[in-house]
């Protein structure tokens, strides 16, 4: 058989690879660079990647193709849950789940080039990612065939390093530090090992992107970011550069540690940890600006569109035609997201200290209570008057009502 594998250089997929090459089969490794090799050399460099490649190619790979996806990583996928302010469960800025769908499309790319007939991945039965990869391939390309393994033939964390150990495979797992680790420039996550238990506090080693709340900069950092309909910036960089440098200054700031449970595709429950310093800070920004160019209907129904629009997400329903409704609600509402808002990085918060844009709806002529106050206050008692007439009709009713059951019963 012959076979793309989305092939991470991890533990799952260098196992996978080798056993495809054992059993005689032609694999084509894709790798994808999304800015984690980025984040852990801290200078760009593509050595981790190449040297991912050249895993590949030692293990028996036919052919091992790397692809840098940052800049479409982040302008076709980041950036449209940026605008739907996107946080699963009210917490996690699905920074994974994003960059699943671009996977599977570039599975199905890479495929047709090649002529191969299957693609596989790494995923487990219980995961979220077989289906949010596994229905983008087929709703990109349904005569592939796509290949899960580790979903029809489980393998432990323990068993696969014997199984890397036994046939020298070079792998950074052990069993004293077995954490599955998945980055990309929006996000990384990790869980296995000791987070398994979620009463275990998740230890130093696990992050490495951020550093401790208690032991970042007491003075903490502002920063001031730039949104031109929607699209952010920070002095004048933007793309994949400009999210590098914001993980990099809100990380060493404490900013972006997240540790939950959450509700998985499947229905069980499980304890995920992530690092997301720049989506967070990003996403707090957002929402900044929108409460203040968006009027107070659109903010209501926006928060009701965006909690669907993160569930499409992380439900692996990026193909869906309603996501391509509300793309297109929100590039509507993108019309009047340009402006700026500072932020303060300190100690684990980012915290909005102001913000201001040409489509600001606040007037402080307005909202004052100075000398410069224009607000027409007896205006308020008829107002007044007219919004409470449905609750004071029905409370008249009501006493109506008691009225008459009482002389009744008596």
């Amino acid at each position: 058989m012959q076979i793309v594998l989305a092939y991470s250089g991890g533990l799952d997929t260098s196992v996978l690879l080798k056993q495809y090459i054992e059993a005689g089969h032609d694999v084509v490794a894709m790798t994808l660079n999304l800015g984690e090799s980025d984040m852990v050399s801290g200078d760009g460099s593509q050595a981790a990647l190449d040297a991912v490649r050249q895993k590949a190619i030692d293990l028996g790979a036919k052919d091992a193709v790397l692809i840098d996806a940052r800049e479409r990583f982040v302008e076709e996928y980041a950036y449209k849950a940026l605008a739907a302010n996107a946080r699963y469960q009210g917490t996690y800025p699905l920074s994974a789940a994003l960059s699943r769908p671009l996977i599977a499309d570039l599975l199905v790319e890479v495929a047709q080039k090649y002529g191969y007939d299957a693609v596989a991945h790494g995923c487990t039965g219980k995961g979220n990612d077989q289906v949010r990869i596994e229905v983008g391939v087929r709703a990109r390309a349904p005569h592939l065939k796509t290949l899960a393994p580790l979903r029809e033939k489980p393998l432990s964390r323990p068993d696969a390093i014997a199984y890397a150990q036994k046939h020298n495979v070079p792998i950074s797992h052990t069993a004293a530090k077995p954490y599955s680790v998945d980055a990309n420039l929006w996000g990384r996550s990790i869980e296995a090992g000791i987070l398994e238990d979620p009463w275990n506090a998740p230890p130093e080693d696990a992050y490495a992107w951020t550093v401790n709340p208690a032991e970042a900069p007491a003075a903490g950092t502002e920063i001031v970011l730039a949104f031109d309909r929607g699209i952010p910036s920070m002095n004048g960089e933007t793309g994949a550069a400009f999210l590098f440098n914001l993980n990099k200054i809100a990380g060493a700031n404490g900013v972006g540690r997240l540790d939950m449970i959450e509700d998985r595709v499947v229905g069980l429950k499980s304890r995920e940890v992530y690092e997301c310093p720049g989506s967070i800070t990003l996403i707090d920004a957002h929402i900044a600006l929108e409460r203040l160019v968006l009027t107070k209907e659109e903010l209501r129904l926006k928060a009701q569109l965006d909690q669907r629009y993160t569930e499409l997400i992380y439900d692996g329903q990026w193909s869906s035609p309603l996501r391509d409704a509300l793309d297109a609600f929100n590039a509507k509402i993108a019309e009047r997201m340009t402006g700026e808002v500072r932020v303060q990085l300190i100690r684990g918060r980012a915290v909005v200290t102001g913000s201001r844009s040409p489509y600001a709806l606040y007037s402080e002529s307005l909202a004052t209570y100075g000398n410069d106050d224009t607000f027409k206050h007896d205006a308020a008692t008829g107002f007044i008057e007219i919004w409470g007439l449905p609750i004071a009709a029905g409370s008249a009713k009501a006493a109506e009502a008691a009225q008459r059951s009482t002389l009744v019963t008596s």
